[in-house]
């Protein structure tokens, strides 16, 4: 789990500096959209996984929460593929609205960096039935990883759509 958790953001680092991209084709252009549809999925699903087990219905937690993990790894990889193919995005507006993007983009890059190991560790204790140690980091994980989810579909549409 610490590997991932430590050489997840060090690969994406490496990536983000690269000079020199490689040529996909161009369907990687569209990989913002996909990657703005599963965050606001995953928000959906993470909203979902915590009414479920405030009702008691862990079946459909235990399903709410395994999809919001799928969508986060399908996020992983849509971005790498999107970074090792595109330069990044400029942010071309001015005033408060510029203010705003960035406070959003870095405190969502820094809880991202965050929650990964977090995750890591409920999904474990989740899965191997430890779970008074899976709700006691689920308490510190989840509104982080609801907050980098809302928060990346935020950065999509001000990238975006603005």
């Amino acid at each position: 789990m610490n590997i991932v958790s430590i050489g997840i953001p060090i690969i994406v680092a490496i990536l983000l500096s690269m000079p020199n991209k490689f040529y996909f084709g161009e369907w990687t252009k569209f990989l913002p959209h996909a990657i703005g549809i599963i965050n606001s999925l995953t928000v959906i699903f993470l909203i979902a996984g915590l009414i479920f087990i405030k009702q008691g219905k862990i079946n459909f937690h235990r399903y709410s929460m395994t999809l919001s993990f799928i969508l986060g790894a399908l996020f992983l990889v849509c971005y790498v593929i999107y970074h090792l193919s595109n330069p990044p995005t400029k942010f071309l507006h001015e005033g408060l609205i510029r203010y705003f993007y960035f406070f959003i983009l870095i405190t969502h890059i820094a809880f991202s960096l965050i929650v990964l190991p977090l995750v890591l560790r409920a999904m474990f204790f989740a899965l191997s039935e430890q779970f008074e140690r899976h709700r006691k980091t689920v308490k510190i994980a989840y509104p982080i990883w609801l907050y980098v989810s809302v928060t990346g579909v935020m950065i999509y549409i001000l990238a975006r759509l603005i």
